[in-house]
């Protein structure tokens, strides 16, 4: 990645950024034990390995695109603090965070033993949280979540057909003029199975759209949700979308396998307060459809606000998504 240009790397940045995490450190009688480091740079946000007197720190920075990360962060860290980062400190305006060690990724772990026994754990954790978010939907959409309820998709859609540049038309890797005619010509079935998914009475709440066992950890027994920085207020199952494939790439499993579906079961296992294990069932084959609308949303969102080389090396995962939703419509 040509990423030479990228604000993370410029002196000016990191001195200010290294200046704040010793100020946050120096207010909780922390002290560093060797050199800040940055293991991790992309586009859209930065992480910092903070090495202290209480163990690896971690900061985190987003782009103005993701800018909500920080104070989403700190408040789902108040509410449920039994399953999100330890957050030391957060600045909401520059999109800072530092936080404590999460601990080891749920995918080292899957990849490295082949077993789902610990994502089975985090499923039904996970849909009990989302529960939880929903009495507080319009306090994660005033901290930014965006708003991917079920009655916003149809003129999201429209908005992202409109864009043609967005789409890289008849360009390698866009989209073809075929596939987009057919994209247009879904609009209404994308309105009405939006209804039809709305009439199941399903709360829309949190969702996570990057949920997945990269992104989830575990410390001390703790499962521990991270990287909340694409959170949407939409239908609870889009999650599964990105979730599901995760772990069949991480275990090379094909769509039908036994353990995509526990592991699907234990997430919709609290959801049965809401309605049956079939309605549920129905319900979640609508959304793994409408889902990967909302994964292009969300690309689209943040591709938009990229620049030069770094729009140019992302600029396709917004047709990709699109090309699967075209690909998979429900006839």
């Amino acid at each position: 990645m040509s990423s030479h240009n990228l604000l993370w790397l410029q002196p000016d940045w990191r001195e200010q950024a290294h200046a704040w995490i010793h100020a946050v450190l120096e207010q909780r009688g922390l002290a560093l034990t060797g050199a800040i480091e940055q293991p991790h740079v992309r586009p859209w946000a930065t992480v910092l390995r903070v090495p202290t007197t209480e163990g690896t720190m971690f900061f985190k920075a987003t782009a103005p695109s993701l800018v909500h990360e920080a104070a989403l962060t700190a408040a789902l860290s108040h509410w449920r603090p039994d399953c999100m980062p330890v957050v030391l400190a957060s600045d909401a305006v520059r999109g800072w965070l530092l936080m404590r060690d999460a601990g080891e990724p749920l995918r080292t772990r899957v990849r490295a033993e082949r077993d789902i026994s610990r994502l089975l754990a985090a499923m039904p954790l996970y849909a009990e949280l989302q529960i939880d978010m929903v009495k507080r939907r319009a306090e994660l959409l005033a901290l930014g979540a965006f708003d991917r309820r079920l009655q916003a998709l149809p003129a999201l859609y429209q908005r992202l057909l409109e864009d043609r540049a967005a789409l890289m038309l008849d360009q390698p890797d866009g989209l073809t003029s075929a596939a987009y005619e057919r994209a247009q010509a879904l609009a209404p079935r994308l309105r009405s199975l939006c209804d039809e998914l709305a009439s199941y009475g399903l709360p829309e709440t949190l969702h996570h759209d990057d949920f997945h066992d990269g992104n989830t950890f575990e410390r001390d027994g703790r499962i521990i949700f991270t990287d909340w920085g694409e959170s949407c207020v939409a239908q609870p199952f889009f999650s599964m979308v990105v979730a599901l494939r995760s772990v069949a790439y991480s275990l090379d499993l094909t769509d039908d396998a036994p353990e995509l579906a526990r592991l699907r079961d234990a997430y919709l296992e609290p959801w049965t307060r809401y309605a049956p294990r079939e309605r549920l069932l129905a319900a979640m084959r609508l959304t793994q459809w409408l889902g990967m609308l909302c994964r292009a949303l969300t690309w689209y969102h943040v591709v938009s606000s990229l620049e030069g080389n770094a729009r140019a090396e992302y600029a396709e995962t917004v047709p990709g998504w699109l090309q699967e939703f075209v690909d998979a419509a429900p006839i």
